[in-house]
């Protein structure tokens, strides 16, 4: 192990040394059992790089994973939302997935997660920054609400999530570079071309740099994602084991991205409502530690399928 990584496996030890006995864990992180809010303020202040979660929904309609009513919304996320500011690191980021919901008995729109946003934003002596929307994109959700969709068919179907990536500084860690994307066969040929550079009709004024291989292109702030798979090691180890999957997960493609575009190699990212565990996931992978908290122990059971060898 480098200097470096000793550093921070260090830090690492340091974030979860006041938590209790993990329910697994692996070489690269722990999952634990239990409420997230008595887990964090356990946890130290300036510890974690990185919260990427998807917590429960504001529905209107109740789910088994224990979603918050839309009207108690912002008051339940706000108890977490100081504790996240205060685990985090100076530059670090907290990166929320979080779908929409309708007013009950109309085709309209709830509000809650753009007032949510905005709470997050002015909190009283620790606001978070919102660094940048993003929007996760997913072809094949269901044409929902139906009443409206597919029924009375006065509303598009709605297949796009909201995911708020605040920041608890100005200037967090991130670094485009590390999430560019290959040169599309056009792009390619237009480099090597050559581009005609100059003023364009838009009073953008194009110089030669555009002509730069930069090795990739900088991705847009969607992510496209269908989340249908279904005959990966995490629902087949649920399947023959009879563990009933969790009923949403988002897919590999969010955490992924966000840990390599935010984080280093031996960064701390944390979920607190880590569900089925995508972000441990991802963070193994990319040689993060994590530290995943869920308080149904189910959901916990079939999370550690997840990882190719046995937990710990």
């Amino acid at each position: 192990m480098s200097p470096s990584l000793m550093r921070k496996h260090e830090q690492y030890q340091r974030c979860v040394k006041a938590l209790p006995a993990p329910y697994t864990k692996t070489h690269w992180g722990a999952a634990y059992l239990g409420d997230s809010l008595d887990m964090l303020r356990r946890m130290p202040r300036d510890s974690v790089d990185l919260i990427l979660t998807s917590p429960p929904f504001a529905l209107r309609r109740r789910k088994a994973y224990g979603n918050v009513d839309a009207d108690t919304y912002l008051a339940w996320f706000l108890e977490f939302a100081h504790e996240f500011h205060r685990v985090l690191k100076p530059r670090g980021s907290l990166v929320v997935d979080i779908g929409g919901a309708w007013t009950k008995g109309e085709p309209t729109r709830s509000l809650y997660h753009f007032k949510l946003v905005i709470a997050l934003c002015e909190m009283e002596a620790r606001p978070f920054h919102l660094a940048q929307e993003f929007y996760w994109f997913n072809p094949a959700k269901l044409p929902t609400p139906a009443q409206w969709v597919t029924v009375r068919r006065i509303r598009a179907k709605d297949a796009v999530n909201n995911i708020w990536w605040l920041s608890k500084s100005t200037r967090p860690n991130a670094n485009n570079r590390r999430v560019l994307t290959p040169y599309t066969e056009a792009m390619r040929n237009l480099l090597r071309r050559g581009y005609n550079a100059g003023p364009r009709p838009s009073e953008h004024n194009i110089s030669l740099k555009w002509r730069r291989d930069n090795g990739g292109a900088i991705p847009p702030n969607l992510i496209a994602a269908a989340n249908t798979r279904s005959n990966g090691p995490y629902l087949r180890r649920c399947r023959e084991t009879d563990t009933r999957p969790h009923p949403a997960r988002f897919p590999d493609e969010i955490p992924s991205f966000f840990i390599r575009f935010l984080t280093t190699p031996g960064a701390v990212v944390l979920d607190p409502f880590a569900g089925s565990n995508v972000t441990g996931q991802e963070a193994e992978k990319l040689r993060r530690y994590w530290v995943a908290i869920e308080q149904n122990e189910l959901y916990l059971r079939g999370a550690a399928f997840r990882f190719a060898s046995d937990p710990l």
